[in-house]
């Protein structure tokens, strides 16, 4: 059984705990509301840029020499999985749950002979999947030093895919994140950004028509890639927000477990004082009575 003592710094050091994990929790529902409105924001601007894309897409006349970034390099042996994470803890399973998910596509590819090669954005991300996928591994990326989501940083990922695709290092391209939906719920999400799946953006194609200058050929050449970079910029954004909100919620679970964990050692530390007075009370009694 703990010592008195040993039960009061054990409650001591708790109450320090809780303090902290409350403060992280405010900081965390500060940044989740900037976070979340910048989320909310970049979605119809990526999702007009895919139905634009899409649009020129089905203008062009020949079909089969319209950009590789829209076509693709016609196969699918290599795929390049883009894992987008996290470089900070505490966040309950923000990153666990988007690792899952593209786990899950890995052995996918595996069992159909396919080449995979991973790169991981986020330095959680490389510490889970090293242990399994290390060789697959082909670039590791980190962003510590950003304090927020930012283009620049979606833009020099996106040039490192586009830079690959032209070495003809892989044939397809998926990007691994979270989406926000509220603080509670943040929904893993697999998205092929090359070449582009008619599926993803045929939702939200709208039966205008357009009529553009220049040619579409050329539009495309110049909107392709930046239309990479816009959707790693998207994927960051809802990262972002599903980070700050799991770490809130995380945290506001580690504040309510501290205090049932301060109450449980108190009754403990008050029932084990109460014993020991008890048992000095009787000890002195029987002192006094054999005299």
């Amino acid at each position: 059984m703990a010592s008195l003592d040993d039960l009061k710094k054990r409650i001591s050091s708790v109450k320090s705990t809780q303090k902290i994990t409350k403060a992280m929790k405010m900081v965390a529902a500060s940044k989740l509301r900037r976070a979340q409105e910048s989320a909310e924001k970049g979605r119809p601007y990526s999702d007009k840029m895919n139905n634009i894309i899409l649009n020129l897409s089905n203008s062009i006349s020949d079909q089969e020499n319209s950009p590789r970034l829209l076509s693709g390099s016609g196969d699918d042996k290599v795929h390049l999985c883009i894992v987008m994470t996290s470089d900070r803890g505490l966040c309950g399973g923000f990153n666990t749950n988007i690792i899952k998910k593209a786990k899950s596509f890995f052995q996918k590819i595996l069992d159909e002979g396919k080449t995979l090669k991973i790169m991981t954005v986020g330095s959680k991300g490389y510490d889970q999947l090293k242990r399994t996928y290390k060789d697959n591994i082909i670039e590791k990326i980190s962003f510590k030093e950003s304090k927020n989501a930012n283009y620049f940083d979606a833009d020099k990922v996106g040039k490192i895919i586009i830079e690959k695709f032209e070495k003809k290092e892989f044939d397809v391209c998926t990007i691994f994140y979270n989406q926000f939906k509220n603080v509670i719920t943040q929904i893993p999400q697999e998205q092929q950004i090359i070449p582009l799946k008619n599926s993803d953006v045929e939702k939200n194609l709208s039966e205008d028509n357009y009529e553009f200058e220049p040619e579409e050929d050329e539009i495309l050449s110049n909107l392709l890639p930046k239309n990479i970079s816009t959707q790693i910029f998207k994927a960051m954004l809802e990262n972002s927000a599903s980070e700050q909100g799991s770490r809130m919620s995380a945290m506001d679970n580690a504040t309510r477990n501290a205090g049932e964990m301060v109450d449980k050692l108190t009754i403990q530390y008050n029932r084990s004082r109460q014993a020991a007075i008890t048992k000095e009370l009787i000890e002195i009694i029987s002192g006094a009575e054999s005299l």
